[in-house]
């Protein structure tokens, strides 16, 4: 395998990232809310296609169009039920953000728990487009290039909400100043409902995608939302751009890191990448000075 493949398919996996950190980002830098159970939503996506798939015979990306919505309804409903009291309560943003810290976190567990109820601890995995083709002279597998250009569809769709819409730019108004977009007639609250909601369908897109080519099992979650915080952070909060460059920047490292080291090193590799840019730019890539 070359260094290009292996860069080729860093940015494969980077693109995946990325959509897994712009709705991270939807939640934190828009709705304001830090979700540490972020990814037992994309555990429970995997789950579901997983299961759709091996008795029902239905494809993961036509079962998308169950699990989104069905995500979308569910991380709204959170948000409203659960997130809105503590929103109502808290004086400041730092206030708000411990309190969704302590509140999420025990969500995690409860969510992981029933999972693992239902499901047992055991890993699965399931064989779908687990079959070579070849770009532009490199050998990849189908189902990784599927979830690269899914993740692409998807991210692209988001870009073109939140740059030609009347709603993206109620997001993007939001992201910046939440008092100020309240001054020029955003309805906060309901905005804040859609972002939040937004980033669940999108986790819900990209944990369909990740149990295509990775075993799974219930503590998976915490995992992929520690990576999609790290590229949030990597790229600024509340800036789109950013995690894209920072989902891609995190694959092509981690895909470095596993053909020049170990790759039960990636971790490692990743934190050390997000402490490096922390150090130069505190508030990420794309974050305001």
């Amino acid at each position: 395998m070359s260094i290009i493949e292996v860069v080729i398919g860093g940015v494969i996996l980077g693109g995946l990232y990325a959509l897994i950190a712009i709705g991270f980002n939807l939640q934190y830098g828009v709705a304001r809310i830090l979700n540490l159970a972020y990814g037992e939503f994309l555990m429970a996506a995997a789950f579901a296609a997983f299961w759709m798939f091996t008795l029902a015979g239905i494809s993961p990306i036509l079962g998308m169009v169950l699990s989104v919505p069905v995500s979308f309804a569910a991380n709204w409903l959170f948000y409203r039920l659960l997130m809105m009291p503590l929103v109502r309560r808290a004086r400041t943003r730092d206030d708000l953000e411990g309190e969704t810290i302590l509140a999420t976190f025990g969500l995690l567990f409860v969510l992981r728990g029933a999972a693992q109820l239902a499901f047992t601890a055991n890993n699965r995995f399931y064989d779908y487009l687990g079959v070579p083709v070849q770009i532009i002279g490199f050998t990849f597998a189908a189902n990784r290039v599927l979830a690269f250009g899914v993740a692409c569809a998807f991210g692209l769709a988001l870009w073109l909400l939140l740059t030609r819409t009347r709603q993206g730019a109620a997001l993007r108004a939001l992201a910046v100043d939440p008092t100020g977009a309240r001054l020029v007639g955003v309805d906060v609250t309901a905005m804040s409902a859609m972002a939040f909601a937004a980033g669940g369908a999108l986790v819900a897109v990209a944990g369909t995608l990740v149990s295509t080519f990775l075993a799974f099992n219930p503590a998976i979650g915490i995992e992929f939302t520690m990576k999609a915080l790290v590229v949030v952070m990597m790229g600024g909060v509340g800036n789109m751009a950013g995690s894209l460059v920072a989902g891609v920047l995190l694959g092509v490292a981690e895909a470095l890191c596993s053909y020049l080291l170990d790759s039960g090193l990636t971790l490692v590799v990743a934190y050390f990448l997000f402490l490096i840019i922390l150090l130069i730019r505190p508030r990420g890539l794309f974050g305001t000075p």
